[in-house]
């Protein structure tokens, strides 16, 4: 059930480009399913693919139109909330809930004595109530008794040999050690014999993810035995699953869940979490449907966190600059448990002797959760700023070491590209003699991710010539709407406004978690399928009404042609569908083995940092990045520039700060929590390298997580080319840059 397609992939340009670099264009068999639409080869002439697309969202966001979780209220709403351990590792002796109870308006209360809790904001009770004041004066009424018990809150005092375990019992202590990752004589053995050897320590703080709508969801349960949840979730398709199901006393396959907008995530909302689980027990025991929003503080302390670091390098290299070895040892806490915590600080340049072991800490802190480009900027973080120390030891340009060690084809295009634009050179000359110092750093991004199956798109096609299009998955701000939209209209030849789209209710086709750069790469092949059998299907009728065999009708871009000079145009096709509405469905194939592999990208920065001070500002950034064949530019240069002006802030001011006695957080509040602002920002360039990359018929990959991967990077670097000395720890806080100074050789 396939045939065999020979196309042109590649560089789509600029030519200029494409002419330096002729290897990044070739052609490529693959086999395409029978039902799959041909891909679209580098040259293809396209109208919306590849075009500025305005997003089909946008003015519901601008306007207010757009109905977040927060603004769902359906009849007879009831409101719940929580109240959490200020102990970060504690037994809950006793809760008196009978003032809370007494309070005028409330519904239900839960407690949860006897539970040992092992970090602060841990739940201990909830309660629902008719309204948010009853709901606030009732929480404050609750009485709770806590054993305190010892804690380590910090990666290194959950390390000491005395700290107390967050796993009773567990020999090994907090520590969760990998095996022996590899051969590790043979790599001393490379460093043995390498005559250049650089060694530093970097760290990284813990990063929340902030995100401006915070966790929670609305549940129902319907008299009919079926349930509604409206969730703040990047995964409508499994959100009801397991427990929340089961607390709803409603069978997964009759809750339907909807998320028709939501105000972030980065990770941290893949399924129900324990508070949307209590949500649903409340409307199961009240009869009334419950919103459950976190407070901001606890959205700080449970809603997910990008793990902290301690790293250990090590590269050895040549006096020209080829790297021979790269070994070390890792540190992280995801909090409460293993996982999560790795650092990906080996995976974009050539380094032939590799020893690294990676191991995670478990802490009296929260979970941590994937968040945008999880291990990738905490581990690019250190790697590239040993590189810039490598680099200085040789007295070598950090660009020109990078691209003698950097395998890939795209990225030495790439670099060319981005040096040129951000004028690295002149940058790298300047030098200040006065407080203020400029300079100028750059790094590497990297990531692979080029959708999957199995997913469908059901697309519906209306007499008036409307077209629908529908999947369970949600936009998370991506713009995923409007891309889809683009490619419908490609593959029909019509204007994308004549495409709706709806998504986040899964009613609809059951779509991927929107996350890990995969959500577009995954539906728009699934979508372009879809049209293309639309497209079929209404030439079928035009056939039918001509009297002509089906295989005689052609559908150029717009419209049909038949035999005998006959033509209809999309609009007249749909004519003949009558009371009647066209649907088909579309399928995402398995991906082709494409001949780029990963997708590439690198930035630029510069900076300026008051020595007085210790205040570091970024004044530019020149973002260059590849996600494959880029659907809709305008989209595309949102989730960079926005992937950059996140890794800025977490290079220079996200920080959570625990009390190491306690364990609760100390700046949980996003007036104490300082995240970039409107007065931060730098002026940001993106150079997008469009590729058809020869993975699926639209040519797509993420783009998502590689916009943050090297910003904190290149920061840092470029704060070392400023000061002459590096800030190894992020982040970059003017205490910290202070301190380098001072340390700094005289």
């Amino acid at each position: 059930m396939s045939r065999e397609v020979t196309y042109r992939v590649g560089l789509i340009g600029p030519e200029d480009l494409v002419a330096r670099h002729p290897a990044l264009r070739r052609e490529i068999t693959v086999q395409v399913h029978d039902l799959d639409a041909d891909p679209w080869p580098v040259d293809a002439a396209l109208r919306w693919v590849g075009r500025e697309v305005p997003r089909v969202d946008g003015e519901a966001k601008v306007t207010g139109a757009a109905r977040y979780t927060y603004d769902v209220h359906p009849h007879g709403l009831a409101f719940a909330g929580v109240l959490g351990s200020p102990h970060a590792h504690a037994r809950v002796v006793a809760v008196d809930d009978a003032a809370a109870r007494a309070v005028p308006g409330v519904l239900a209360v839960r407690t949860f004595a006897g539970r040992r809790v092992t970090y602060a904001g841990q739940i201990v009770a909830a309660v629902c109530a008719e309204n948010p004041r009853a709901l606030d004066d009732a929480l404050a009424a609750l009485r709770v008794e806590f054993e305190p018990l010892p804690a380590a809150v910090t990666t290194e005092d959950a390390l000491a040999p005395d700290a107390p375990r967050v796993e009773p019992g567990r020999t090994e202590g907090n520590l969760h050690a990998p095996p022996e990752p590899g051969n590790r004589a043979a790599v001393d053995e490379a460093f043995a014999a390498a005559p250049v050897r650089v060694a530093a320590e970097y760290r990284t703080s813990v990063q929340t993810h902030s995100c401006l709508e915070p966790h929670g969801c609305v549940a129902q349960v319907h008299p009919d035995g079926t349930a509604t949840v409206w969730a703040s979730t990047q995964a409508t398709s499994f959100f009801a699953r397991g427990r929340f199901s089961r607390e709803l006393g409603v069978p997964e396959a009759r809750v339907r869940t909807l998320t028709e907008h939501m105000g972030g995530g980065f990770g941290s909302k893949f399924g129900a979490l324990e508070w949307d689980v209590i949500a649903a027990g409340f409307a199961r025991e009240t009869g009334r449907p419950v919103q459950l929003m976190l407070p901001r503080r606890l959205e700080h302390l449970l809603g997910g966190n990008r793990p902290d670091s301690i790293q250990r390098l090590e590269l050895a290299g040549t006096a020209d600059g080829v790297f021979l070895g790269l070994k070390g040892e890792t540190f992280g806490t995801a909090g409460n448990g293993p996982g999560g915590a790795g650092a990906a600080n080996h995976s974009v340049y050539r380094i032939p002797a590799l020893w690294m072991r990676q191991s995670e800490v478990a802490t009296f802190t929260a979970r941590g959760a994937a968040f945008r480009a999880p291990r990738h900027p905490q581990g690019f973080f250190a790697l590239e700023s040993l590189i810039d120390l490598y680099a200085a030891r040789l007295g070598a340009d950090p660009l020109e070491v990078r691209r003698r060690n950097d395998p890939h084809p795209v990225r030495q295009a790439q670099w060319e590209l981005g040096a040129e634009r951000f004028g690295w050179a002149a940058a790298r000359a300047r030098r200040d003699a006065g407080p203020l110092r400029r300079g100028a750093g750059c790094a590497a991004a990297r990531w692979l991710n080029a959708g999957r199956p199995p997913w469908q798109v059901d697309l519906t096609v209306r007499a008036d010539a409307g077209v629908l299009v529908a999947n369970a998955a949600q936009d998370i701000g991506t713009g995923m709407k409007t891309v889809l939209a683009a490619v419908v209209a490609e593959e029909l030849g019509i204007e994308p406004g004549r495409v709706q789209v709806r998504l986040g209710d899964t009613r609809d086709p059951a779509g991927p978690g929107s996350g890990g750069s995969t959500t577009t790469a995954s539906l728009a092949p699934a979508a372009r399928e879809a049209a293309l059998r639309a497209r079929e299907a209404l030439a079928a009728r035009l056939a039918e009404h001509w009297g002509v065999p089906a295989a005689e009708v052609r559908s150029p871009a717009g419209g049909f042609e038949g035999p005998e000079g006959r033509r209809a145009s999309f609009a007249e096709a749909c004519r003949l569908i009558g009371d009647e509405e066209v649907r088909v469905q579309g399928t995402r194939r398995p991906n082709w083995a494409g001949p780029f592999g990963e997708t590439a990208g690198c930035q630029f920065a510069e900076v300026e940092v008051d020595t007085e001070t210790g205040v570091v500002r970024v004044l530019r950034v020149v973002a260059v990045h590849d996600a494959g064949r880029v659907l809709n530019p305008l989209t595309a240069r949102s989730q960079v520039n926005g992937g950059v002006l996140q890794g800025i802030s977490y290079a220079l001011y996200e920080e959570k700060r625990l009390d190491r006695a306690l364990g609760d957080m100390v700046n949980p509040t996003l007036d104490t929590y300082r995240i970039l602002g409107l007065a931060d920002c730098p002026r940001v360039e993106v150079l997008l390298t469009s590729l058809e990359a020869g993975f699926n018929n639209c040519g797509a990959m993420g783009l998502g997580e590689p916009a943050t991967v090297p910003t904190a990077a290149a920061v840092a670097n470029a704060v070392f080319h400023a000061l002459g000395v590096q800030v190894r720890e992020l982040p970059m806080t003017p205490a910290r840059v202070l301190a380098a100074l001072e340390e700094a050789p005289r």
